[in-house]
């Protein structure tokens, strides 16, 4: 079932380490067949405040995400990354075709 890496960013201190990252990290996705869905903005708040930028990266997978993520190839470039940005990153597993709101109420 597909997966997916989300990263809501608060703040990014743009230099080369940043640039450098950028330019890296489609390396490190293709052997786990991750893809870009959302990569920053333009936003359009509806309800409450948002600062930041949020980053969605699908993967096949939870084993294929967790693999990219804990990957020598993206753990050397991490630190370019979480040296110059403040947020939060995590993994969430997506829902089955045909998923409905309701479904989570069991």
């Amino acid at each position: 079932m597909t997966a997916y890496a989300v990263a809501v960013i608060r703040e990014t201190r743009f230099g080369l380490e940043i640039k450098e990252y950028l330019q890296r990290i489609d390396a490190t996705l293709a052997p786990f067949s991750g893809k870009y869905l959302v990569h920053g903005g333009p936003y359009v708040p509806l309800e409450g405040a948002w600062s930041g930028d949020l980053v969605v990266i699908e993967f096949p997978s939870m084993e294929q995400a967790r693999g990219w993520y804990e990957s020598d190839a993206y753990g050397a470039i991490r630190p370019l990354r979480t040296r110059h940005t403040l947020g939060e990153v995590l993994l969430v597993q997506g829902v089955p075709e045909g998923h409905k709101g309701a479904d989570i109420l069991g």
